[in-house]
């Protein structure tokens, strides 16, 4: 529940982040905003030197930990939380499947193979912070049921959409670096197996990882993934032996037992490495980096990407058209249609009290892809190309979070006017 506070009040930060970026890219201080993000940036170390956009610094390296606490989610749910019924997990994943593929698929039947045509990733993923901020805004008529199916769909098809990224969108492989990066990832396999518990040393190591991904031709954000895939989600101390040390402290009687280099002081101590410990790892770096990449890492995403002309020079009407409809038409349509097979296949539960028509309703919030759209829309086009994405990513947001809210909003209004003349 802490994630889904979190993320409703992120979707209003994002919100209101992207406003601003459309503010000032369609002011007289346009042209000074936008350069602001093209700035180069960068480290010189005697002959080798690093020096990349601010753009680029925070799309491919700040975003990286968006995608680790992305997969940290994933992983907590799937060990510890709503999604250990395999069957339930099922549903979501079926229909985060359906999300991709049919969105991809209404985009290439509008766009066709033309100029824009490699651009069928962008209308791949749902932004979770947006659409849990959308279903913030209805409170206590959202059963719970719905959002957990729409919070794990949008963290299933988010680490699906960045697999398709650094896949579809790398570079040419370089199997040197790509060795180097596997080796980083035995490594923290090993120390994780050793009981190394030290954030810096695995925060180096992750460091290493990213670069050998980024010299490899596959987008080193994977590294986020896949690290956060990789966190133990068991904790190091177990209730019995934590409420033993807790037992030890509390025996002693009041007095100065705390000072000085005293048994009574080690038990103390003791007792404050077990009270850490005894929260898993993964619930730990979320907790510490979740409010982070909400409040600060996504809105400057949005600044830094959400800047486009409303009235531009160059436009391209059938991309924004293909955009548009792989959004608001695909989307829902994916969705719903995977999973009813899911359900009929008979691999997937669905929730009794999360009926069809309000998972229908859910599934147009789906079409809210901002985040992540924005983020494959900058691999994939450049110049009037990109703008043009931009806009029909801006628009069928606003159109899927309109039509997912009013659908939503007529349904629990149903549902109260039943409910009070049955009393």
């Amino acid at each position: 529940m802490r994630f889904l506070r979190i993320e409703a009040m992120a979707g209003a930060a994002l919100l209101f982040a992207t406003l601003v970026a459309l503010l000032l890219s369609n002011s007289p201080w346009s042209g000074q905003f936008l350069s602001i993000w093209q700035m180069p940036v960068g480290v010189r170390i005697g002959d080798i030197a690093v020096s990349r956009s601010l753009q680029h610094w925070i799309n491919d390296g700040l975003m990286t930990l968006f995608f680790f606490v992305v997969a940290l989610e994933l992983k907590r749910e799937m060990v510890l939380g709503e999604l250990q019924n395999v069957r339930t997990a099922t549903l979501s994943f079926a229909a985060a499947l359906g999300g991709m593929l049919a969105p991809a698929g209404v985009f290439l039947l509008v766009q066709g193979s033309g100029e824009g045509g490699h651009g069928w990733g962008v209308v791949m993923a749902t932004d979770t912070a947006f659409v849990i901020g959308a279903l913030a805004v209805l409170g206590s008529r959202i059963p719970l049921s719905l959002r957990l199916f729409l919070l794990s769909l949008a963290i299933f098809d988010d680490v699906g959409a960045i697999l398709v990224l650094a896949i579809g969108y790398g570079g040419a492989l370089h199997w040197p670096a790509l060795a180097l990066a596997a080796t980083g990832l035995a490594a923290v396999a090993m120390l994780s197996r050793l009981g190394i518990r030290s954030i810096p040393v695995y925060f180096v190591i992750g460091g290493g990882i990213w670069l050998a991904l980024d010299a490899s031709g596959i987008h080193p954000t994977l590294a986020g993934v896949l690290l956060g895939l990789m966190t133990p989600a068991r904790s190091w101390v177990s209730d019995i032996r934590l409420h033993a040390i807790f037992d030890r402290v509390v025996a002693y009687p009041p007095g100065e037992h705390w000072t000085g280099d005293t048994k009574g002081r080690q038990d103390l101590r003791r007792a404050g490495v077990a009270a850490r410990e005894a929260v898993s790892p993964i619930e730990r770096l979320e907790m510490l980096l979740h409010p982070w990449v909400a409040f600060a890492i996504l809105p400057l995403f949005a600044l830094a990407n959400a800047g486009v002309n409303i009235a531009p020079a160059e436009f391209h009407r059938e991309l924004a058209i293909a955009v548009f409809a792989g959004f608001v038409l695909g989307k829902p349509l994916g969705v719903v249609a995977f999973a009813a097979l899911a359900v009929v296949l008979r691999v997937a539960v669905r929730p009794s009290e999360l009926s069809w028509s309000m998972l229908a309703a859910g599934a147009m919030l789906t079409g809210i892809g901002f985040t992540m759209a924005l983020f494959i829309a900058e691999m994939a086009f450049s110049g009037g190309l990109l703008t043009s994405a931009k806009l029909g990513i801006l628009a069928a947001s606003a159109a899927s979070a309109a039509g997912g809210l009013l659908a939503l909003i007529f349904l629990t209004s149903r549902v109260a006017r039943r409910d009070r003349l049955m009393r």
